[in-house]
């Protein structure tokens, strides 16, 4: 049960976090969509991350399930916590509202889809991506459990992994030399601080 001032920052975190989401994913689902890459792997690993982002952590807040695996945190680190994820979520919004209609849940080259480059995408190719690491490491400090607290970290890792690469060879395919130019002028996750 949530007992705690750090456990009710992560969920009021969490459910505005969901409401981006859903927002966003409701505005974009009637889109077309010509180009597709997703493969077999990709579902089972965004499945994966609904597990440690949304799951897990929900039983450890409504349940005793995970309190065998509790840990101890100076409040700093749930203070630090609370900051990093009012961050994540800042961004999270941010690069939605950025990418407008070009977002979407999973590889895929939309009807009309253009190069973003501005706002959030300005400095950084995946700042979406950085708001759920942003959100991982949170979720680590605020939920002081090795098996809650965790999860997340634990379950993005294969996606990232495995979609970065691919969305970028995609983006290279579609957009060409207008997108390695733009990857030579900023950085995957954070902004690109020489050359």
């Amino acid at each position: 049960m949530i007992d705690n001032t750090f456990e009710s920052i992560f969920l009021i975190g969490f459910v505005t976090g969901c409401v981006i989401r859903a927002f966003y994913t409701k505005r974009c689902r009637r889109d077309r969509i010509p180009a597709s890459r997703a493969d077999w792997l990709e579902w089972p690993l965004i499945f994966l991350v609904f597990i440690g982002m949304q799951v897990i952590p929900i039983i450890y807040l409504f349940t005793s399930w995970l309190d065998f695996a509790d840990y101890h945190l100076p409040a700093g680190g749930g203070w630090f916590g609370a900051a990093v994820f009012a961050g994540a979520l800042w961004l999270l919004w941010r690069s939605h509202a950025d990418l407008g209609r070009n977002w979407s849940a999973t590889l895929r080259i939309k009807e009309g889809q253009t190069l973003v480059t501005q706002g959030s995408y300005r400095y950084i190719r995946h700042p979406m991506y950085a708001a759920h690491w942003l959100w991982a490491m949170a979720q680590a400090l605020l939920l002081h459990n090795w098996i809650a607290g965790f999860a997340f970290l634990l379950t993005f890792l294969p996606l990232y992994l495995m979609r970065v690469p691919r969305e970028e060879r995609m983006m290279l395919e579609h957009f060409g030399e207008e997108y390695r130019s733009y990857m030579s002028r900023t950085g995957r996750l954070f902004p690109r601080l020489w050359g």
